[in-house]
C-alpha cells in the first residue's frame, strides 16, 4: 500500500512540475505531430495511391502505360505495395507488366523509355518469373555493349542515345542497377555508374552542387540573375542517386564517390528549403515561382529520409528538414486524395497551383511516405 501511495505522489509531483514549467516558460507542453503518426502516414498514402488507381481505372491512362511518367509512379506504388497488407498495389503492377508483355518503350536507348525497367526488376526479385525481365535484359545487354562515345551537347536527338539531361539519372541508371540486383550480374550496375559520371561531368555545377537540366541551360539565367536550376530536375537526380545506392554493394569502387555527391547535394538542398517546408520550381530564384511544387519536394523528402534511414545524414540537421517537407506534401493532398501543386511535364521551372497534378508526383509522394514510415517506426521518440 505504501509503495502504491508513493507512486501516486511521485506522479502528481511530476504533473505539478510539468505544469509549473509550462507556466514559467509561457509555453504549452509539446504535442506530437499527428501527420507523423504511422496510421496517418499509411492512410494518407492509401488515399493518394487509391485516387491515382481510380483515375486510371475510370478515365484511362493519360500517358502510355510504358511511359516514363507512369514508370515513376510505379516506383512509389511498388514501395507502398511492399508494405504488409498492401498486395493490391503489386497485383496492379503485375497486370501492367502483363499488358505490356514486359517490354520497354519504342525508343530503345532513350532512358525515359526504359524507366519502367525498375518496376520489372523489382517484381522479378519478388516473384522470380523470368518473363518479367527477359526483354529488358536483352536491351540492357545492348546498352552495355554500346561505345557511349558521343558528346552530350543538346542536339541531334542525343537523348535517344545518351543520358544527356539530368532527368535521365532517375530513369536509366536506376533501371540498370535494379537489374543487377535481380540477376546478380554487376555489369549493369557498372555501366550505370560509368554513364552517371559522364552525365555528371557535363551537367553538374561544382559551385552550386546542383545539376543543370541539359546543355542548353548551361548559360541561362533566372530573373534574379542566378543560374537556372530546376527543382524537379534535381529531384530526379537525388531520387535516382539513392536508388542506385540501394543496389550498390558497400565495397563497390564507386560507392564512396556516390555517397560524397549525395551528401554535397543534400547539404545544398537543405540550405534552400522554403519556410513552408517546400522547394519552389526554381531553386535559386524561388520568388519567380512563389508557390510550392510537390514533385521536386517529394523527391527531396524521399532522398533525405532515405539518407536518415541508412545513416548517411545527421539526424539533428536533416530530420527537421524532412518533417517540414512532409508537412508541405500532406497539406497539398485534396480531400479525395488528389495530390496538388505538381508541376506539369517540362524541362524548366514553371507555374503551378493547387489543382496541378501528375502521376510522377504521386510516385515521389509514396516513396517519401514509405521512407517516413520506416523512420518513425525505428525512432518513435523523434516526433
Amino acid at each position: 500500500m505504501t509503495s502504491a501511495k508513493n507512486k501516486l505522489l511521485a506522479a502528481a509531483a511530476l504533473l505539478l512540475f510539468s505544469g509549473s514549467q509550462a507556466f514559467a516558460t509561457g509555453k504549452p507542453a509539446a504535442e506530437k505531430d499527428s501527420t507523423l503518426q504511422k496510421d496517418y502516414i499509411l492512410n494518407t498514402m492509401h488515399r493518394v495511391a487509391d485516387w491515382q488507381l481510380n483515375a486510371w481505372n475510370t478515365t484511362g491512362f493519360k500517358h502510355n502505360k510504358v511511359d516514363w511518367t507512369n514508370g515513376a509512379a510505379y516506383t512509389g506504388l511498388y514501395a507502398l505495395g511492399s508494405m504488409k497488407g498492401n498486395d493490391k498495389y503489386l497485383d496492379f503492377l503485375v497486370k501492367i507488366g502483363n499488358d505490356l508483355n514486359w517490354n520497354t518503350g519504342k525508343d530503345r536507348f532513350m532512358a525515359d523509355d526504359y524507366c519502367i525497367g525498375q518496376m520489372y526488376s523489382l517484381l522479378y526479385t519478388k516473384y522470380k518469373d523470368k518473363k518479367m525481365i527477359a526483354p529488358f535484359t536483352l536491351l540492357a545487354d545492348s546498352i552495355v555493349a554500346k561505345p557511349h562515345d558521343e558528346g552530350l551537347e543538346w542536339k541531334n536527338r542525343i537523348q535517344s542515345r545518351e543520358w544527356a539531361w539530368c532527368d535521365a539519372l532517375f530513369m536509366g541508371p536506376t533501371a540498370l542497377s535494379y537489374l543487377s540486383t535481380a540477376t546478380g550480374d554487376p555489369k549493369y550496375l557498372n555501366i550505370a555508374a560509368k554513364l552517371w559520371w559522364k552525365t555528371t561531368d557535363y551537367l553538374y555545377d561544382n559551385e552550386e552542387h546542383l545539376y543543370f537540366r541539359d546543355g542548353s541551360y548551361l548559360q541561362k539565367k533566372e530573373k534574379n540573375g542566378k543560374k537556372v536550376f530546376w527543382s524537379r530536375g534535381n529531384g530526379w537526380v537525388l531520387g535516382g542517386l539513392v536508388r542506385v545506392l540501394d543496389n550498390m554493394p558497400a565495397n563497390h569502387p564507386d560507392r564512396k564517390k556516390f555517397e560524397a555527391l549525395y551528401k554535397d547535394m543534400e547539404a545544398k538542398i537543405a540550405s534552400i528549403q522554403q519556410p513552408d517546408g517546400s522547394w519552389h520550381a526554381s531553386l535559386l530564384d524561388p520568388e519567380s515561382y512563389p508557390v510550392k511544387e510537390t514533385s521536386g519536394t517529394g523527391f527531396y523528402c524521399y532522398s533525405i529520409l532515405w539518407g536518415l534511414n541508412h545513416g548517411l545524414l545527421d539526424e539533428k540537421t536533416y530530420w527537421p528538414v524532412a518533417k517540414k517537407a512532409w508537412a508541405a506534401l500532406t497539406s497539398s493532398v485534396h480531400p479525395d486524395g488528389m495530390l496538388g501543386y505538381v508541376q506539369r511535364i517540362g524541362a524548366a521551372p514553371d507555374s503551378v497551383d493547387l489543382n496541378s497534378t501528375e502521376v510522377y508526383g504521386v510516385g515521389a509522394f509514396l516513396l517519401s511516405g514509405t521512407q517516413l514510415y520506416q523512420y518513425v517506426s525505428k525512432h518513435p521518440k523523434a516526433w
